[in-house]
C-alpha cells in the first residue's frame, strides 16, 4: 500500500513539472508573438501620429496582441501554481512567498492592459471625434500607452523578487541544477535595476543597451534554461519524489 501511494505521488509531481514546463514555454512563444509580431509592429516610440494611424488601420493585429498577452497572463498564473507545488518540499514558506510575488506581478501586468483596451475604445468611438480633435485623441492614446508601460515597470519589481526567491529555492534543492538558481538570482537583480532605474531617472529609458544587458539577456537565458529543464524532467518519466524529499 505504501509503495502504491509513493508511486501515485511521484506521478502527480511528474505531471506538475510537465504542466509547468509547457506553461512556461507558452509564456515564451505567445509572449514573443504578442510583443514583437503584434504590438511592437504598431507602436513607434516617439512618433505619435504613426502609432495612432497604425493602430487605427491595424486594429485586428492590435487586438491579437492584447489577446496574446492575456493568454500569457493565464499561463503565468498556472506557472505560479506549478512552481509552488514543485518547490514546496524545499521550503513551504518561501515557496509560498515566491508564488505570491508572481501572482501580484500577474495582477498588475493584467491591469496595465486595461489601457490598451481603452485605446480601442478611443479609436472606435466616433463620439470622441465630436468632442476632441484628432491631435487630442493622439495625445490621449500616448498617455494610455505610457500608463501601460508604467504598469509594466511596477509589475517587474514583483517579478524580480519572484525569480530571486525561485533562484534561492533552486539553490537549496537537491534535484534542480544549482547553476539555474544562480542565473535566476542574477536576472532578478537586472529586473530591479531596470525598474528602479526607469522610476528614478528620466534618462535611463534612453539607454537601450542597459536594458539588453540587465534584463533581456540574463532573464531570457535563465528563464529559458529553466523552462528547458522543466520540459526535460517532465517528459523524462522518471521518479523525482524521492529526490525532492531526500
Amino acid at each position: 500500500m505504501t509503495q502504491n501511494k509513493d508511486t501515485s505521488n511521484s506521478m502527480s509531481q511528474q505531471q506538475v513539472i510537465t504542466v509547468t514546463g509547457f506553461g512556461y514555454l507558452m509564456v515564451f512563444i505567445v509572449g514573443i508573438f504578442a510583443n514583437f509580431f503584434a504590438l511592437d509592429k504598431l507602436i513607434v516610440q516617439g512618433d505619435t501620429i504613426t502609432t495612432f494611424n497604425n493602430i487605427v488601420s491595424n486594429q485586428s493585429l492590435f487586438r491579437f496582441g492584447i489577446a496574446g498577452w492575456l493568454f500569457v497572463i493565464v499561463c503565468d498564473t498556472l506557472v505560479a501554481w506549478g512552481l509552488y507545488i514543485l518547490l514546496k518540499p524545499v521550503n513551504k514558506s518561501i515557496s509560498l512567498i515566491a508564488a505570491w510575488f508572481r501572482l501580484v506581478f500577474v495582477a498588475i501586468f493584467a491591469c496595465s492592459f486595461i489601457n490598451h483596451l481603452s485605446i480601442l475604445n478611443l479609436v472606435n468611438n466616433s463620439d470622441y471625434l465630436k468632442v476632441f480633435g484628432q491631435n487630442q485623441l493622439q495625445t490621449q492614446m500616448m498617455i494610455l500607452l505610457n500608463a501601460q508601460q508604467n504598469g509594466l515597470l511596477i509589475s517587474y519589481v514583483f517579478f524580480g523578487f519572484h525569480i530571486f526567491f525561485l533562484g534561492y529555492l533552486i539553490l537549496k534543492s537537491n534535484f534542480i541544477p544549482r547553476v539555474l538558481g544562480i542565473m535566476l538570482i542574477v536576472a532578478s537583480v537586472g529586473y530591479q535595476i531596470n525598474s528602479f532605474g526607469n522610476l528614478l531617472s528620466t534618462d535611463y529609458a534612453n539607454y537601450k543597451l542597459g536594458f539588453i544587458l540587465t534584463v533581456a539577456i540574463p532573464a531570457g537565458i535563465s528563464e529559458l534554461s529553466f523552462t528547458v529543464w522543466l520540459l526535460y524532467r517532465g517528459l523524462k518519466r522518471t521518479k523525482i519524489r524521492s529526490e525532492i524529499i531526500q
